[in-house]
């Protein structure tokens, strides 16, 4: 009975060092997954804690490790899904479209003033845009991948992009003459 137990002790930090390995590696990585969901840091940095908790308590049932980010990236949007749905999704609506950009900026400021605009933009998303968004541009995942993750269909997924795209065109701090 003794060495029973040791061997569950035994098994019970492998499986912790090699989860702790994962965290240790992956971590940031994920946290900015978890912080294009959320609307700060400190909801990013719950999703995640929630995300990984999931994921521990499956760490044995999971088969190939090598597809952990996307079993991660699934608990995150599952986890971030159940709190939408407990609160009242807002969105914004804006009036004028911006002009493309025809050339790329060369003033590293610029470049910043223009991604931090888009990246507020992307935050008044409703929740399931953005995390649509995020996971097709920031995370370059395709419509389908994207659609697995959502556990949604790939038409669901098209046509919640393109509204989200719609609605990044019309935000006004994306307008070049502003």
């Amino acid at each position: 009975m003794k060495s029973r137990s040791r061997g569950a002790s035994h098994g019970q930090h492998l499986t912790y060092a090699s989860f702790a390995s994962y965290v240790k590696e992956r971590g940031p990585v994920l946290l900015r997954t978890a912080r294009s969901l959320t609307s700060n840091v400190n909801d990013a940095e719950d999703l995640l804690q929630t995300a990984l908790t999931k994921t521990y308590v499956a760490w044995e049932r999971i088969e190939d490790h090598r597809a952990l980010d996307g079993y991660v990236r699934r608990a995150l949007v599952n986890t971030r899904t159940s709190q939408w749905r407990k609160r009242k999704v807002d969105e914004f609506v804006c009036e004028e479209l911006p002009e493309p950009e025809n050339a790329p900026l060369e003033d590293p400021a610029e470049q910043q003033v223009l991604r931090d605009a888009m990246w507020n933009a992307i935050m008044k998303l409703p929740d399931r845009q953005r995390a649509m968004v995020v996971l097709r541009y920031y995370e370059d995942l395709s419509e389908v991948q994207t659609a697995e993750v959502l556990g949604v269909s790939v038409g669901t997924v098209k046509s919640a992009v393109s509204r989200a795209l719609g609605k990044l065109r019309e935000d006004p701090q994306l307008r070049e003459d502003v």
